[in-house]
């Protein structure tokens, strides 16, 4: 064979292998697709868990605020100095019950704002899908210390 017949061998091989790519279409277009959305996915997905768990976290924070505080309200005429133990106990019984992998390292602060109000504090931080987000939640509810009041009593 000469180098002039194999060239054109090669040309016909070249010239007929573009012709059947081209007559495929964009059959490759569907990896590259794949490749460049999948990381946009698995992001929206992350993203997804991420907002799921903050708010479920700020929804215990939350109730166990409100637990709380309505402990305190309760407690806080008939045991002056005793309704901030109490407090935090059902805090951290709600906390325990409802999301302790959730509620990470809460803080917990009694309020007394006023005289006759007392409440409840509390942030915490929440766990992260994504490595270096960090996020807190802050949860606060207080009222009007309760007080029975006899009939013709002031």
């Amino acid at each position: 064979m000469t180098v002039l017949r194999v060239r054109r061998r090669i040309r016909g091989w070249a010239h007929r292998r573009v012709e059947a790519a081209s007559s495929r279409g964009d059959s490759g277009m569907t990896a590259i697709e794949f490749v460049l959305l999948t990381p946009v996915l698995f992001f929206m997905i992350f993203a997804t868990v991420q907002f799921a768990l903050y708010f479920f976290a700020d929804h215990v924070a939350q109730a166990a605020a409100q637990a709380g505080a309505r402990k305190a309200r309760a407690t806080a005429d008939e045991q002056p100095g005793a309704w901030r133990g109490e407090a935090r106990d059902v805090v951290d019984s709600y906390i325990q019950q409802l999301g302790p992998q959730l509620v990470l390292a809460p803080e917990v602060v009694m309020l007394q704002p006023e005289p006759n109000t007392v409440g409840v504090e509390i942030t915490a931080r929440v766990p992260s899908v994504f490595p270096g987000l960090d996020l807190t939640v802050h949860a606060q509810s207080a009222g009007p210390v309760e007080r029975f009041v006899e009939e013709g009593q002031n």
